[in-house]
């Protein structure tokens, strides 16, 4: 019989202050979960520098700057969790494509908001946007810090944002078990809207509208919890507005927000719904996007 596989906490690094504390994420929830970390660098440095070019210039190849940061890194993290086990790699590949394969033997992938481009940490980087719509596991976009640090959790609860699927969503399955394995209260969260062509001005009629699709949200939030197991503290919350913005607000209270991406089979092109590519950009905590069937 063979043993079984443990899969790791697999971390993008390139030496930003974004990846930096994706490490330290990381490496807190690679403890926590009793798994590996592993950290990878994956560049394309072939393309812009040759071997015999770095040489002639007298400076180090991109090669062993990737090297340097994956190493530093490394001690990072066995500076912050001396417990944790750290292997690390450094991939001549594109990182969108490297780090969506990694992400096939992985139990979490995880990244900063931006690398190294010097965009504002507003806007999200294009590789972790492109993981976040195609990774194969569950993808975490770290965001909530402004240095070089993590902040340590201090909200006590863990904020899911609830679909369509119902009680077979693997976001919600997700979510409530993180919230066990730190031991915090689950918060699910549905918004709803009345839409534009159901809405009145006759007094009389009005509120009906409004009654119904809120009672639809509380049915979507009840058949999501149903299998959440009693031993988590749930609450349920309904809140009328955009699900982005809705769902962006919550993260301000938050140590943790949980979505679901629906995945279609054998595409690469952009898989992030709205309300993902929402609280990805503007996401107040780290947000975890969770692969979802269509």
């Amino acid at each position: 019989m063979k043993a079984a596989v443990t899969l790791p906490v697999v971390v993008a690094v390139d030496g930003s202050e974004p990846s930096l504390r994706a490490v330290d994420w990381a490496t807190d929830e690679a403890v926590l979960r009793g798994l590996p970390l592993r950290l990878v660098y994956a560049s394309l440095w072939e393309r812009y520098e040759g071997t015999q070019l770095a040489e002639d210039l007298d400076r180090p190849s991109e090669e062993l700057v990737a090297e340097d940061i994956v190493e530093t890194a490394a001690r990072r993290a066995r500076r912050r969790r001396p417990d944790v086990t750290v292997s690390t790699d450094v991939l001549a590949e594109e990182p969108e494509y490297a780090l969506v394969r990694e992400s096939r033997d992985a139990a979490l992938l995880v990244t900063g908001s931006r690398g190294r481009s010097g965009l504002a940490e507003a806007l999200l980087g294009s590789v972790s946007l492109t993981l976040a719509g195609h990774a194969h596991c569950p993808t975490v976009v770290v965001r909530g810090s402004h240095d070089n640090r993590t902040v340590t959790p201090v909200h006590g609860r863990i904020v899911v944002g609830v679909g369509e699927n119902g009680k077979r969503s693997p976001a919600v399955r997700f979510a409530y078990e993180e919230a066990r394995r730190r031991g915090v209260a689950l918060d699910a969260v549905r918004a709803w809207r009345v839409p534009a062509r159901e809405a009145t001005d006759h007094p009389l009629m009005s509120p009906a509208p409004a009654r119904l699709h809120e009672q639809q949200a509380v049915d979507a939030l009840d058949t999501a919890l149903a299998n959440v197991p009693g031993d988590i503290e749930a609450h349920r919350h309904t809140v009328e507005g955009h699900a982005r913005s809705v769902l962006v607000a919550a993260s301000y209270g938050a140590d943790l927000l949980v979505v679901g991406a629906r995945r279609r089979p054998r595409t690469f092109g952009l898989q992030l719904g709205r309300v993902a590519h929402g609280v990805l950009h503007h996401s107040a905590c780290p947000v975890v996007v969770v692969p979802e069937p269509m």
